[in-house]
């Protein structure tokens, strides 16, 4: 049984459990329908919010680590390193997420792509964050 399938059962034992839940998702017998290149679904939009936040991760680490180069103002940039790494971490877990429940592969509309570059780009955000948080306990 998938994490997905799992988590679907609870939450249509729950809603069953409160008079809320059509017989279609009570049973768990509804096929799901095709999806179009336009349609939103949750894990497409996972997959948007963890990229957006993995992506805000890597330009604070950019400008975290430049700014401990001396390029841009004073300071050694701790508050942004620790940003960085915040942000890129909440992008990858949200991202692995998204890539632990997809039911099909890309292209299928469940997010896979999407959550694939969050980890990623996620990873580049820690690692900006780290290098940079490495360079100010040097420095300062």
């Amino acid at each position: 049984m998938s994490v997905r399938h799992l988590l679907a059962a609870a939450n249509a034992a729950l809603l069953g459990a409160a008079g809320l839940a059509d017989p279609a998702t009570a049973h768990g017998s509804a096929q799901p329908a095709a999806v179009s290149a336009y349609t939103l679904g949750p894990g497409r939009i996972g997959a948007i919010v963890a990229a957006v936040l993995a992506l805000t991760g890597v330009v604070l680490g950019g400008l975290a680590m430049a700014r401990s180069a001396g390029r841009i103002g004073g300071g050694s940039g701790r508050r942004g390193a620790i940003g960085a790494l915040a942000l890129g971490l909440t992008g990858m877990v949200i991202g692995g997420l998204v890539v632990a429940t997809a039911d099909g592969g890309l292209g299928t509309g469940n997010g896979l792509g999407g959550g694939v570059v969050a980890l990623v780009v996620g990873l580049i955000g820690v690692t900006l964050g780290g290098l940079t948080l490495a360079r100010s306990r040097r420095v300062g």
